[in-house]
């Protein structure tokens, strides 16, 4: 029996595909936190869901449980500094969070400048005319896409 050309070959144990470890992405907010996933392929940054904030102790229960469910090998956190290069406040909640997640979780956690990245979420939002009503919804999610996939872009252009 022929195997169909999109199919994969079948495994039979000779082929070793080797997988591409996955990166959640968090755009950590004063109210809520924006959660991506990196596909399969490590290539694209996907929207997952949004965390509402209630304590750190859930938030991080939270977290935890997406990184096992998608065996994720890091965590690409929002780093929002001011243009000037200055720690915001925001910013320093967002090391505060990435240092319980290191120690809570093992794994490495990379913060990474999200200047501006709300504001291209929202014209994101504008250019296929998602209404503002609507918006808080997907707007953190939106926001930890462009995070995770820029850091993963800067991942493949350096060399390893």
């Amino acid at each position: 029996m022929e195997t169909p050309p999109s199919s994969p070959p079948p495994s039979d144990g000779a082929i070793a595909s080797e997988a591409v470890p996955r990166f959640l992405g968090l755009d950590h907010g004063a109210r809520r936190i924006g959660v991506a996933i990196s596909d399969e392929l490590g290539l694209t940054a996907q929207p997952l869901l949004t965390i509402l904030h209630s304590n750190a102790r859930n938030d991080l229960r939270s977290v935890g449980r997406l990184l096992r469910r998608y065996r994720c090998a890091g965590i690409v956190i929002g780093w929002p500094i001011h243009l000037s290069g200055d720690r915001s406040p925001r910013a320093i909640a967002a090391e505060k969070f990435a240092d319980s997640l290191r120690e809570e979780f093992n794994l490495p956690v990379h913060l990474w400048d999200e200047r501006m990245s709300t504001a291209e979420a929202h014209r994101h939002l504008d250019a296929v005319g998602r209404g503002a009503r609507d918006r808080k919804d997907v707007i953190d999610q939106i926001a930890a896409v462009l995070i995770l996939q820029s850091w993963l872009d800067a991942q493949r252009k350096t060399p390893h």
